[in-house]
């Protein structure tokens, strides 16, 4: 197979925790000398591109901040200069730009990941504006993530409750969505087909991927499961592997 870039996923892709993946900086060193095109796209919705950025210099990835890809910035080119009730972390404001945030008759509710910030009164809030007109609009809906202390919920299953308790339907903008992979695909100047996702989810990165017509990569780190992966195009044992597979 022709591949001249990647999307490459980051939490139990490239790292776990605060910890790189044995031998994926080299990797991603290999990859770019090659003349690989490559874009770090990630559903965090806790910290905002700066944080981001920050954490993968600190983990010694050579990697500039315009190439990180983040549902946030998704989520502000959608909403424009509509209003929305934020239900996202502080800092993730920051990715927001030109977006009139308010508590008062919004467009959308916004929803991330707030971890144990997710409590009655602020899903009760975001209840009540969607049960006054408001639609619902998530960064991401995934089930779950690998922190460092085990699997963790993430933003899918309160995303689920606010669907079932207002009877509507959210709007994802974050992976697995088709509009969050060519957006990315956008940045990149590639076509779909000549594009590759790298990740450990098989749902939100592999098949997400490839229902957009990209090229689906499977790592089996980080959450990948014995037995939880669907059909990927490669599937290698980590990132630190990858260039061999491509003949690099």
């Amino acid at each position: 197979m022709t591949v001249k870039g990647l999307l490459v996923d980051l939490d139990g892709t490239l790292y776990v925790g605060d910890e790189p993946l044995a031998g994926t900086r080299e990797a991603l060193r290999r990859l770019k000398a090659s003349g690989m095109l490559v874009r770090y796209v990630t559903n965090t919705t806790r910290r905002p591109r700066s944080a981001v950025h920050a954490q993968l210099e600190s983990l010694g990835f050579e990697v500039a901040e315009d190439e990180i890809f983040t549902p946030a910035r998704a989520a502000a080119l959608l909403v424009g200069d509509h209003s929305c009730f934020p239900l996202v972390a502080e800092a993730l404001r920051e990715d927001l730009p030109g977006v009139r945030l308010t508590d008062e008759e919004p467009d959308y509710v916004l929803v991330g990941d707030l971890g144990e910030g997710f409590d009655y009164g602020r899903l009760n809030k975001a209840f009540r504006l969607l049960m006054g007109g408001a639609e619902l609009l998530a960064l991401q809906k995934n089930r779950y993530w690998l922190a460092e202390s085990g699997l963790s919920l993430d933003a899918g299953p309160f995303v689920a409750a606010l669907e079932y308790a207002s009877g509507k339907t959210a709007t994802v903008v974050g992976k697995p969505r088709e509009s969050f992979f060519r957006l990315a695909l956008r940045e990149l100047g590639l076509e779909p087909g000549e594009t590759a996702m790298v990740g450990d989810d098989p749902e939100s990165d592999v098949a997400g991927a490839r229902a957009a017509g990209l090229l689906g990569f499977q790592v089996k780190t980080g959450k990948y499961r014995p037995g939880s992966g669907g059909e990927a195009d490669l599937t290698v044992e980590s990132f630190a592997r990858l260039p061999e597979a491509l003949g690099l």
